[in-house]
C-alpha cells in the first residue's frame, strides 16, 4: 500500500521539461524577482555578453574541416569528451537537424540512439530512407544536462546550423524539435509546424519542414498522424534519383 517507492521523479520531472519545450514553452518566470507595478525602465543599449559562433568568413568551406571545427574547443558549446559528432553521407540529400544529444548517445556513441533512435528509424524507412542516406545533424554536440538549450545559445547553434546546409546543399532540411526548428529559421515556429519554409541563406533558398522530435512522439503517440503529413512534405521536395 501507498506511493510508489520506485518513482524516478527527476527523470519524469525531465520528462515534462522537455514537452513543454516541444509545445513551444520558452520560460515560467524570471529568475530575478520583480515589482510588477513598478513604471518599465527604458531598455538599455547595452546587452548581456552571450556565446556567440565565429563570423562565418572564419569558418572552414569545407565539411571535414567545418566537422572538425565543430568539435573543436573552438566550437560554443564545447565540453571536452561528451561531444557526439554530426554524421555525413555521400548519399543524402536530406539533412535531418535535431536539438542534441539523447541521454543513450554518449555510451552508444550514436545520435538520436534508444528508443527515439528506434523510432527515427522507423520514420526514415516509411519515406524509403535510412540512416545512410540523411544528413545528422545536431544543434548542441552536448547534451546539457538541463535537457534543454539555453535561448541564448539559439542564436549563434542556429548560424552553424545553416552553414552546414550551405556546405551540404541538401534538397530538404527536416527539423525535429521546437529548438532546432526556431533556430535555424530565426523565429519560433511552433504554430507553422510542418509547413514548408524557404530560408534564404547567402543567396540561396533551403527548404525547412518543422517536425515532432522522436522523443516527444513517444510521450505523445496522437501526434504521429500528423508526424506523417510533414514527412510526406518531405518526399515531394527530394529530387528525383535521390529519394
Amino acid at each position: 500500500m501507498g506511493a510508489d517507492q520506485h518513482f524516478d521523479w527527476h527523470r519524469q520531472a525531465a520528462s515534462a521539461l522537455e514537452w513543454w519545450r516541444d509545445a513551444g514553452v520558452d520560460v515560467l518566470v524570471d529568475e530575478a524577482p520583480r515589482n510588477w507595478l513598478a513604471t518599465p525602465a527604458a531598455k538599455s543599449a547595452v546587452t548581456s555578453p552571450v556565446a556567440e559562433a565565429a563570423p562565418i568568413a572564419a569558418w572552414p568551406d569545407t565539411i571535414e574541416a567545418f566537422v572538425a571545427w565543430r568539435l573543436s574547443d573552438a566550437a560554443p558549446d564545447h565540453v571536452t569528451g561528451r561531444m557526439i559528432a554530426p554524421i555525413i553521407s555521400d548519399q543524402a540529400r536530406l539533412m535531418l537537424l535535431v536539438d542534441m544529444p539523447e541521454d543513450e548517445d554518449a555510451e552508444s556513441g550514436q545520435l538520436v540512439s534508444g528508443a527515439a533512435g528506434r523510432l527515427l528509424d522507423r520514420m526514415l524507412a516509411a519515406i524509403d530512407l535510412d540512416r545512410s542516406r540523411v544528413h545528422l545533424i545536431p544543434l548542441c554536440v552536448v547534451r546539457p544536462v538541463s535537457g534543454r538549450i539555453a535561448s541564448e545559445m539559439e542564436a549563434p547553434l542556429g548560424k552553424i546550423a545553416r552553414h552546414f546546409v550551405r556546405l551540404l546543399a541538401p534538397d530538404a532540411v527536416l527539423t525535429l524539435g521546437t529548438a532546432a526548428s526556431r533556430a535555424i529559421v530565426g523565429t519560433d515556429d511552433v504554430g507553422g509546424r510542418g509547413g514548408l519554409r524557404i530560408v534564404n541563406h547567402e543567396g540561396a533558398d533551403w527548404p525547412i519542414i518543422a517536425s515532432f522530435h522522436p522523443r516527444f512522439l513517444l510521450e505523445r503517440p496522437v501526434a504521429k498522424a500528423e508526424s506523417w503529413k510533414h514527412l510526406q512534405l518531405v518526399r515531394t521536395k527530394l529530387k528525383p534519383g535521390h529519394e
